[in-house]
């Protein structure tokens, strides 16, 4: 089983970075294959909203990580995609990303119907926050971060396979009891 693992934190040894550090380390203990991208690492130009690439099946910009991030979520079986929320929705440079990728992820029937892509895939998305729970879900804030995510992914076919929204992070930091969570998600793939 190939593993994909988007770290749409800037902070390397982040609570994101942690979570999915901790579900990396237990995928490939079961014997998966693991590749991880720091989003923040890359070098992606912005959309320019042309939509050439819904009829040519390619982006008009010079090529750039984009492409090659791409290339990796087509030969993935599952998605991981860590993401701290930003005014309660996801990083830019992981907008930026997704932008980029509409063509890759989602086509179109000739009448202009959203096809997906990626069917049969799966997907799993973590979400942090410093509102503290519950009010990250009733504010919205991390529930905006997977909200957010879900909607791309779920035109894109993905079945998403678990969800997990940490909020408080700023007094308290993820601990084992969360970190023992991701190790699970990891185990019921």
């Amino acid at each position: 089983m190939n593993v994909l693992i988007l770290n749409a934190s800037p902070r390397p040894k982040g609570n994101i970075s942690r979570m999915l550090g901790v579900m990396e380390e237990e995928a490939v203990k079961a014997g998966m294959q693991v590749m991880s991208v720091r989003v923040s690492d890359l070098h992606v130009a912005p959309c320019k909203g042309c939509m050439v690439c819904r009829t040519k099946q390619a982006c008009v910009l010079p090529e750039d990580d984009a492409q090659r991030v791409l290339q990796l979520i087509g030969a993935c079986d599952v998605l991981v995609i860590g993401a701290p929320c930003y005014w309660g929705n996801m990083p830019g440079t992981l907008k930026v990303l997704f932008d980029r990728l509409v063509y890759g992820m989602m086509g179109e029937s000739l009448q202009g119907i959203p096809q997906p892509l990626h069917k049969g895939k799966r997907a799993m998305l973590l979400s942090t926050c410093t509102t503290p729970f519950p009010f990250n879900v009733f504010f919205r804030q991390s529930r905006g971060t997977i909200r957010a995510l879900r909607e791309i992914l779920r035109w894109s076919g993905f079945k998403i396979s678990a969800t997990l929204e940490v909020g408080g992070t700023k007094k308290h930091p993820v601990s084992g009891k969360t970190l023992e969570r991701c190790r699970r998600m990891i185990r019921k793939l």
